[in-house]
């Protein structure tokens, strides 16, 4: 039986998984539907305890930051069981592990979360850091650094080998205690450690996947300044040698709290940011990589990562978040995929040519192209776009990211470039190739016609042909649907082989 007009309020009948991590400077729970590959979390809070602000110094966790974590954690034990979370892991890092009284701490923490807590040791805390970074995109090649509070963790991935990894005393929260917050000592610390790690070279023009709250605070401060028209932090990549110059300037400036776009950050957070800079310039001179790529995706969804199995760590994720968007939100996921079968036949033969990951894109985008069909029809293009544009994707990068959306938004409008300069696909615009924008044009237009014929309905163009001969891009409707052939028909169809360089052609099958 094929689902139609889907509207399921889950995505599966999938048990919740939640994980609290406590961090030297966040105690964070995040629940997800469950253990697969494009997971959403459905519940996420953090609270920002500074559990590792004085272990520096004193070599103890502060008073208050341990009632101000216990009280988070008695929070997050609550609710876990509102929502009858079955499975709660509590991971501890750098602060727990390093503290003279971690272990009484860990006590109540146990008590006060009702199940144990798991204190990550530093090897371990990288290996959930890189599979957190397996999770977030495909096949990832390059170093990832994952900082904290207390530490910064570096780890050398290749697709699904972890290589080398190390943990380096360099959290935020560390060098602010240990320099009494003047930033010009911190740098000698940042640089002594870093010499230690001879197998950063290894990152020499690979791609470096920032990790942690403190870098991609740096990445909405990067937004901010250059007028980024998303504010989406997974996959956002600044080539090198412009995040070094960033970064000094974050540490140079001497009231970080007026930098555009800091309102943003959380206050607890402000006085680290700096710290952060530091860190990551300094590894960034190191490493010598290709560009910085932040992540959203950190220790938690390592966790997960761990818990799936083989078969479903393979899967591409952004296939799998498409496809389980596509079963919420659109008439007929049967359909949806029906389009990206169908459109093959353009990017075959004679037609334009597309790279593997041209085509998972542009199957993406038929995946996604009926999820506005609830919204007004005026609205459906903008809802559209701004939907996919921020989307909790992974697997994809920012020009991805805005292609999807771009092919998604010209769905419903055709060719239209928008009526106003200030609209958000005409500033999208300006951040993606000209090939990028043809092909989402030519995806939305091969869209837009295929809906004329199949009423967004499976079952219907998987009986017609679609092929070039010649100079046409010729379109054969079984005579059992002859009666769907008309003006609207031949005037999508026409504009679609218009930005193919070709003549349309609609014949009815004999």
């Amino acid at each position: 039986m094929v689902q139609v007009f889907g509207g399921r309020g889950k995505a599966t009948e999938l048990e919740p998984l939640g994980v609290i991590d406590i961090g030297s400077n966040s105690v964070r729970l995040v629940v997800y539907e469950g253990a697969v590959r494009s997971a959403l979390p459905i519940f996420n809070e953090k609270v920002l305890c500074g559990l590792g602000k004085s272990i520096a110094t004193t070599g103890k966790l502060g008073v208050e930051s341990v009632e101000r974590a216990l009280e988070a954690l008695r929070r997050f034990n609550a609710i876990a069981r509102i929502l009858k979370v079955k499975n709660l892991r509590v991971l501890a890092t750098a602060a727990v592990r390093e503290a003279e009284d971690g272990q009484s701490f860990i006590q109540m923490a146990e008590k006060a979360a009702g199940v144990r807590v798991e204190v990550l040791s530093g090897e371990k805390e990288a290996q959930f850091a890189a599979y957190g970074i397996r999770m977030g995109f495909l096949a990832a090649d390059g170093l990832a650094g994952d900082l904290g509070g207390g530490s910064l963790e570096v780890i050398d991935i290749y697709k699904d080998r972890l290589n080398d990894a190390v943990t380096l005393p360099l959290g935020g929260l560390r060098l602010i205690d240990q320099t009494g917050n003047k930033i010009d000592r911190a740098l000698p610390l940042v640089d002594e450690a870093l010499a230690q790690v001879k197998w950063l070279t290894h990152g020499r023009g690979r791609p470096f996947y920032a990790v942690g709250g403190t870098w991609r605070a740096l990445a909405k401060l990067h937004m901010e300044q250059t007028n980024y028209p998303l504010r989406v932090m997974h996959g956002y990549a600044i080539p090198t040698r412009e995040a070094i110059e960033f970064c000094q300037f974050v540490r140079r400036t001497k009231k970080v709290s007026a930098l555009p776009g800091m309102d943003d950050v959380a206050r607890a957070r402000r006085d680290v940011v700096p710290y952060g800079a530091l860190v990551l310039e300094r590894l960034l001179e190191a490493l010598a990589p290709s560009e910085v790529v932040f992540s959203v995706f950190g220790i938690r969804e390592g966790l997960l990562f761990s818990l799936m199995t083989p078969h479903e760590q393979a899967k591409d994720p952004l296939l799998c978040y498409c496809e389980d968007y596509a079963r919420l939100r659109s008439r007929s996921l049967e359909h949806a995929r029906e389009l990206c079968t169908w459109t093959d036949t353009l990017f075959e033969g004679d037609g334009p040519k597309e790279t593997e990951d041209d085509r998972r894109l542009r199957h993406a985008a038929c995946l996604l192209s009926d999820i506005g069909w609830r919204a007004h029809p005026d609205h459906r293009g903008e809802q559209s776009l701004d939907v996919v544009a921020h989307a909790g994707f992974a697997g994809i990068d920012h020009p991805g990211r805005i292609f999807l959306a771009l092919a998604v938004y010209y769905r419903h409008v055709g060719t239209d470039d928008g009526k106003r300069s200030d609209d958000l696909a005409a500033r999208l615009r300006l951040v993606v190739s000209k090939r990028a924008q043809k092909r989402a044009r030519i995806i939305g237009a091969a869209v837009r016609a295929a809906h004329m014929l199949s009423i967004g309905m499976p079952g219907v163009i998987d009986e017609t042909k679609l092929f070039y001969e010649g100079p046409k891009l010729v379109l054969t409707i079984p005579r059992t649907y002859a009666a769907l052939d008309g003006e609207r028909l031949r005037r999508r169809f026409g504009l679609l082989a218009e930005l193919l360089a070709r003549e349309a052609e609609i014949r009815v099958a004999n």
